[in-house]
């Protein structure tokens, strides 16, 4: 929130009446633009409360609604005419709701000028000015949100009302796209302080006058209507030498009659051609195009007062603003941008009961009914629904909505949504009127997604550099590659899912999987044929895994070859090889829907829509598409961007985690790993869902919980998890308390004890994985570890490596001053990482002690003899000689041997004791 700095003063103004004025050495102002309306007086009255030493001093013109208040309520405001202000130099000015300083006795080159404005910044503003710039729909909310700060100061309902009406008239009553809730919640406070709502009806939009009407007849036989980039404008001109009232008002109510996407109108006064600017869309930014013709505002809302010298006529005026529009005017998006292609049609003799199982299984509300290639009708789930309730056995006929209604790929979404308005279907067919054919649908969720404002940054349109960026040149060189043989074989390629999401947070991978929106087998065989490699693939899925480990030098001087038709190559140096991948998984686009609640999905081809839909969080849907002139280009459908950007962990839709409870334990996983939040309705579904993992298999869960323990910030994942009540959801004994609990080991920890030298994993788990597992499992009662590694199906060496430790734990204090045969005794038993977990585990010192000396020293003291030895010395083989060399060992580590010579001393007594026992 800008902060309005207050300027420093040491003499105050007396009363301007003539009769009580002091002497005045300086004076410090506000001022706003000329013919200002309600948020320029709101802005300038908010500046005088946030500082009463600040003169609000009225421009010259004002609109005719402004004036009509300030008739009736002025006495109790502070303005001040300008024509009553002392002839005094002016110290200083602050500037509300412009950056123009008008013309005015007592300036000079020494006044200091401060902005307080919601319009974006002016190019050519002085650098030696103040300027605090608010994004909001009014002024006036600044200067609210500043006197709230400063001290809540109370207001005078005229005060009150006229700062409401400022925030009310810029916003559209709080419903133009550009309002936000900083605007709202100012309101909120207006009306608590008692604003008069019934007052604000009077002022806003008030009837035209007589001046203004016959302008706006004017104007109204004077449009002309194009249609640019799909967007509907509408230019109108007039002469009105003499007119003295604000013209918006002729605008608003011209725009209220036409409705277009965008209004223009030029209109001819004494003091020039005046511009006024109205938009409805995104794709008509009218703030850029009158700052063309010299003035500025809102993307929706915009001014300017163009001089005749600068354009000439009228006529030629209009003609330079429509000759503008096209470059300026965005194009639409169009529903075939938005739809899902290959949809599900039914025919008119489908079952209600075959119907269901379709809606079921693919999550739609609504399936067109075709016959002979043409839409007869819409199915919903609601008459499904209720045709089973009733235990009616009829057909998609009898139930469907009737009707021919459809769309085509080129409409704009505006079309869109006056078909849906018009025919109620919230599923609409998209037909290819060349075709014949129906090529897609578009539904009302996907219509709400587009037509929904994106808050934040804006959604970059291109990620090819942050790509080029990110990707050794071997591995780029091999996914340009793939998108130039895609492109040749007609399919869209993409990379989905988290290398997408990862590069947009600035942290990207080098894995990535591959789908294409075509035959993914077809186009991995062609590029083995092409590069080499070989490829397995698996039909039922459209998948195949192209490996090039093998030949990757091969494949390495390939792509670094120049291209046949320029002889250039972009890759001067020859690629590294190793920087190419052991393998591809290339993947065909492909919907899934599962059978029932736990089960693996069940796989069909799709387009890359739905393909990004069956993913698991919004974040996670975003695609980055290869081929041809779409190389870099972002694809979200599902909002992603925007969670990301809010650092949301979104789930897609209400039965996900119904339909794969492992998900739960994903949401927590993304929401620690990169500091997000769980979104509020997806908490509630995670609730609701934890019941459905006692259904889930071991292997699924553990599955999920080897990823949560290779992961950074594993311990306060699985706090999260505890806090959700999920781990008890999977058993009982399954727990996280951080204050009972050691915390896990780090890579930083694992490097410490370098010395140990620690096998390189267990049981397909990394040293780090298997520690963590032991560290948070091992200390547990060694009923509830058994129970655990029954429900997680956790594998056979982990659960050895686990009870070691169990068993360990339980004997350790004694080791302490045991002989050191003894620790040797116990820990050779044990697994060297249940061996280190013991020791991270222990606290004291004089525990820890004996695992280190053993891991370092005593594990690998050996006697220099074996069982040759023995047998040289005429001992016959037998289960003696590892009673020998056990007491050897035993001796050395206990110190009763220090040398060779010692040892074979000690060695005859044994082999004396072993021929006479009795001895």
């Amino acid at each position: 929130m800008p902060v309005l700095y207050r300027l420093t003063q040491s003499t105050r103004l007396g009363s301007l009446d003539g009769q009580n004025c002091t002497k005045i050495e300086y004076m410090r102002i506000a001022l706003t633009h000329e013919q200002a309306d309600f948020d320029a007086l709101g802005a300038l009255l908010g500046a005088h409360l946030l500082d009463e030493s600040l003169l609000p001093v009225l421009p010259r013109r004002i609109n005719r609604n402004g004036r009509a208040f300030l008739t009736l309520y002025g006495a109790d405001l502070p303005f001040v005419d300008p024509r009553d202000l002392p002839s005094e130099p002016i110290e200083s000015v602050l500037l509300v709701d412009t950056q123009s300083l008008v013309t005015l006795k007592g300036l000079s080159s020494h006044t200091r000028v401060q902005v307080v404005d919601h319009h974006t910044p002016r190019p050519d503003l002085p650098s030696e000015w103040s300027v605090n710039l608010g994004h909001t729909g009014a002024c006036t909310t600044l200067l609210i949100e500043n006197l709230q700060e400063q001290n809540g100061t109370g207001l005078t309902p005229s005060q009150a009302t006229l700062l409401l009406l400022g925030i009310y008239e810029d916003t559209g009553s709080l419903s133009y796209a550009g309002t936000t809730a900083r605007d709202a919640r100012a309101a909120a406070y207006l009306i608590e302080q008692g604003a008069d709502l019934s007052v604000l009806a009077t002022f806003l939009n008030p009837p035209l006058s007589t001046q203004q009407l016959s302008v706006y007849e004017s104007l109204l036989k004077n449009t002309r209507t194009l249609t640019i980039h799909g967007q509907t404008v509408v230019v109108a001109c007039a002469e009105a030498p003499d007119i003295r009232d604000e013209i918006s008002s002729v605008a608003h109510k011209l725009r209220e009659v036409l409705d277009p996407d965008g209004l223009f109108i030029l209109v001819t006064t004494g003091e020039g051609i005046r511009l006024i600017a109205r938009s409805s869309t995104d794709r008509i930014n009218v703030a850029a195009i009158a700052a063309v013709f010299g003035g500025g505002g809102h993307e929706r809302a915009s001014a300017a007062l163009i001089q005749p010298e600068r354009t000439g006529t009228l006529e030629s005026t209009c003609q330079t603003l429509i000759d503008l529009l096209p470059a300026q005017v965005k194009p639409t998006i169009t529903v075939g941008q938005i739809m899902s292609r290959h949809p599900r049609l039914l025919s008119p003799h489908t079952s209600v009961h075959e119907a269901a199982q379709l809606m079921a299984r693919y999550g739609y509300e609504g399936y067109p009914v075709v016959q002979d290639g043409e839409v007869i009708g819409l199915l919903t789930r609601r008459a499904v629904d209720r045709a089973i309730n009733h235990k009616l056995n009829v057909n998609a006929a009898s139930l469907m909505d009737a009707g021919s209604v459809h769309v085509e790929p080129g409409h704009s979404v505006e079309h869109l949504q006056r078909v849906m308005a018009a025919s109620g279907w919230g599923q609409v067919p998209v037909i290819d009127q060349e075709r014949g054919e129906i090529v897609g649908i578009v539904t009302r969720t996907d219509l709400i997604k587009t037509l929904a404002p994106r808050m934040g940054e804006p959604s970059p349109q291109n990620l090819a550099s942050r790509l080029e960026a990110a990707l050794p040149p071997a591995r780029l060189a091999l996914l340009k590659k793939v998108a130039t043989e895609a492109y040749h074989h007609h399919n869209a390629i993409y990379i989905v899912g988290g290398f997408v999401r990862d590069l947009l947070l600035e942290r990207p991978s080098l894995d990535f999987d591959v789908v294409v929106d075509g035959d993914a087998i077809s186009l991995a065989r062609s590029l083995s044929t092409h590069l080499g490699g070989r490829v397995i693939s698996h039909g039922r899925f459209g998948t195949a895994k192209w490996h090039i480990a093998d030949d990757c030098d091969r494949i390495a001087t390939s792509l670094a070859e120049p291209d046949p038709s320029t002889g250039d190559s972009p890759y001067p140096n020859r690629l590294d090889p190793a920087a190419l991948p052991d393998s591809l998984d290339i993947i065909s686009a492909r919907t899934e829907y599962y059978e029932h609640p736990t089960a693996l999905p069940t796989v069909e081809r799709s387009g890359i829509k739905l393909d990004l839909h069956r993913r698991d969080f919004t974040i996670n849907t975003m695609a980055l598409r290869l081929d041809g002139r779409h190389y870099g280009e972002l694809h979200d459908y599902w909002g992603g961007l925007n969670d990301l950007h809010h650092g949301l962990v979104r789930v897609l839709h209400s039965l996900s985690f119904i339909d794969d409870p492992t998900r739960l334990l994903r949401a927590v996983r993304f929401e620690q790993r990169f500091g997000f939040a769980i979104e509020n309705r997806t908490l509630e579904l995670m609730k609701e869902a934890q019941t459905m993992l006692k259904q889930v298999s071991g292997e699924r869960l553990h599955h999920e919980l080897d990823l949560i323990l290779a992961e950074e910030r594993a311990a306060s994942m699985l706090a999260r998890l505890e806090t959700l009540g999920i781990l008890s959801a999977i058993h009982p004994a399954l727990m996280w308390k951080p204050a009972e609990m050691a915390g896990l080991p780090t890579p930083g920890d694992l490097q410490a004890a370098a010395t140990w030298q620690l096998p390189q994993g267990l049981a397909g788990l990394s040293t780090l994985q298997a520690v963590r597992y032991l560290t948070w499992l091992g200390p547990l009662p060694l009923n509830q570890l058994t129970a655990l590694g029954q429900r997680l199906k956790l594998h056979g060496g982990l659960m050895q490596a686990l009870k070691d430790l169990n068993h360990l734990l339980s004997f350790l204090p004694g080791l302490e001053s045991a002989p050191a045969s003894q620790v040797v005794h116990r820990l050779d038993k044990c697994s060297l990482l249940a061996i280190f977990t013991a020791y991270w585990l222990t606290p004291r010192a004089e525990e820890r002690l004996p695992l280190q000396h053993y891991v370092l020293t005593w594990r690998s003291l050996f006697p220099t003899l074996d069982g040759h030895d023995l047998e040289r010395r005429g001992l016959p083989p037998s289960p003696a000689y590892r009673t020998i060399l056990d007491s050897l060992r035993n001796a050395w580590l206990d110190g009763k041997i220090h040398s060779v010579e010692e040892e074979q001393i000690y060695l005859e007594e044994l082999i004396r004791q072993e021929n006479h026992p009795s001895a």
